[in-house]
């Protein structure tokens, strides 16, 4: 684990299962469709059991697909959460691709404080099967964070949970060199 101070919020990057965390929010990178088939969103729907899918399922109906860089939230069924935030990121290469990134981390933050979360537990959106690079991932959400953390209210400890020791090194070394040298 590493740990980070960004204004007031603490920022933690951990290796781990994101299903395992207690926070009052649990990102879930999903598609626009919230099906949650595969890489988090299907671990998410495992654990927390077959109310996120028909929360979800019920979502969509009532406001259609989320779009690229959107949220929508449900319940967390047994995960120990209050909330789940179903984040959509883009493709990597698909047009405007690093803006879509930055809405879908920032979107994720603001609905965060909208409900009222002390607390939010969030993955490496878009670098599973979307195909986004590790690194350029955690660029944004540095950037994401430090200028979030101006304006957070409620919000105040953030935890980046990254599955494999390939991306948790990855964050881990991206939040390093950039928080330092922001700070000097």
């Amino acid at each position: 684990m590493e740990e980070f101070s960004v204004g007031g919020l603490t920022v933690r990057i951990i290796q781990g299962d994101i299903t395992e965390l207690s926070a009052d929010v649990i990102v879930n990178a999903a598609n626009s469709w919230l099906k949650h088939g595969g890489g988090v969103a299907l671990a998410i729907a495992n654990k927390g059991g077959k109310t996120i899918q028909d929360e979800s399922d019920e979502c969509v109906a009532q406001n259609g697909p989320v779009p690229t860089g959107g949220v929508a939230v449900t319940g967390a069924g047994k995960l120990k959460a209050n909330f789940i935030i179903h984040a959509v990121g883009p493709v990597y290469g698909e047009s405007e691709h690093e803006a879509l990134l930055e809405s879908t981390f920032r979107n994720t933050l603001i609905k965060a404080e909208e409900l009222g979360a002390r607390t939010i537990a969030l993955p490496a959106i878009s670098t599973g099967a979307y195909g986004y690079p590790a690194d350029q991932c955690a660029r944004i959400l540095v950037r994401v964070i430090s200028k979030f953390a101006e304006k957070a209210q409620v919000l105040k400890e953030i935890t980046v949970c990254l599955y494999d020791s390939r991306t948790y090194e990855v964050f881990r070394n991206v939040f390093r060199t950039s928080l330092k040298s922001a700070a000097v």
